[in-house]
């Protein structure tokens, strides 16, 4: 699944504010004029099947965002064992100007749950570059009965961003997933947790960070 998507690339004005500059690294107040290129390299995961993903860019060139409209896990009642986890992994291709890498500073994830009493589920989020041994993963749990609207949220310290090597292209991988586990709950009662939204959609947005590479 190939889906180049343009975009100016910018500065990710949001966190640049809070984020102060560290030694070594150059926080970018103005956008390199320069594109970046995103490129949809694959698509895998029992989350998302073929046709069921898809990734833009944001209006103000920030962020990009990946919705999703069949990302569902569900455990008890006539749930299916292997239903009570999805996954995806997105294989992304960023193309940067030259002299600049990039990071994920943060990630907005969005969903439903409904949790029986005794029920809990989990959503984890795993970020990597192809090649690279650092891997930056976020898990948050939810506890039944919970019927509502969940947002899960990650951020990282800018000393704690994981960035792009500079010079060298390297896909960049996040790899998402939801579990939900039954517990003590009901047999007969079956607990799910998505990621969606009013429009049934997920939109999971993935907020870009900048710096300047060292001078060779």
């Amino acid at each position: 699944m190939r889906a180049p998507l343009l975009v100016g690339a910018a500065t990710a004005a949001l966190f640049t504010a809070a984020l102060p500059a560290q030694a070594g690294a150059s926080s970018i107040v103005d956008p390199p004029p320069d594109r970046i290129v995103i490129d949809v390299a694959t698509v895998n995961g029992s989350g998302c099947p073929l046709g069921t993903a898809a990734v833009a860019v944001s209006e103000d060139n920030t962020a990009f965002t990946v919705t999703y409209s069949d990302y569902l896990a569900q455990a008890g009642g006539d749930a299916a064992p292997t239903a009570a986890r999805r996954n995806c992994q997105l294989n992304l291709l960023v193309h940067v100007p030259q002299g600049f890498t990039y990071a994920v500073a943060s990630a907005d994830y969005r969903g439903y749950a409904s949790l029986r009493p005794g029920a809990s589920s989990t959503e984890k989020a795993s970020y990597y570059f192809q090649g690279s041994p650092s891997t930056a993963s976020r898990t948050h749990a939810f506890r039944g009965p919970y019927e509502d609207n969940w947002q899960a949220t990650d951020d990282t310290d800018w000393a704690q961003l994981v960035w792009a090597p500079c010079g060298v292209q390297r896909n960049f991988n996040i790899n998402t997933e939801l579990r939900v586990n039954a517990g003590t709950s009901d047999p007969a009662a079956t607990s799910y947790m998505t990621m969606d939204s009013t429009d049934g959609d997920i939109s999971t947005v993935y907020h870009l960070a900048w710096k300047e590479c060292p001078a060779r």
